[in-house]
């Protein structure tokens, strides 16, 4: 079953799209976060941005760069924040956020446990 980000990009649901391509499109979350919180999606559907072929993923790269260029320039923000969740649509989708300071962007707290254990993680993770 296609996803609803493929249902977008192919016309059959609305959305308020502000540029497209003809592999990627960008377009208002219809939750925002903060005005003007934006979508950048592949059409082609991907579960999850790591597993994207490099092509893919570099285009959709330059794709969110280009958009977050124009974001930043036409809501004169300080910075757009960009986030890649994955979880809320199988479909890969990079979060664009035109913000001012960083309390617009609220990271989750500090995992104490983690920091006490940075050693060991490292260790367990070095390559």
């Amino acid at each position: 079953m296609p996803t609803i980000f493929e249902r977008i990009a192919a016309g059959e649901i609305p959305c308020h799209k502000i540029w497209e391509d003809e592999e990627h499109m960008a377009f208002l979350d219809v939750n925002p976060r903060v005005e003007g919180h934006t979508l950048v999606i592949p059409k082609v559907a991907y579960e999850e941005l790591f597993s994207m072929d490099e092509e893919a993923y570099i285009k959709l790269w330059k794709a969110a760069r280009k958009v977050a260029r124009h974001l930043k320039k036409e809501t004169g923000c300080a910075r757009i924040i960009t986030t890649v969740v994955g979880y809320e649509v199988p479909h890969v989708h990079v979060h664009l956020l035109p913000t001012n300071s960083l309390s617009e962007f609220p990271f989750p707290p500090v995992n104490r446990g983690a920091r006490a254990r940075l050693a060991e993680t490292a260790s367990r993770l070095r390559f």
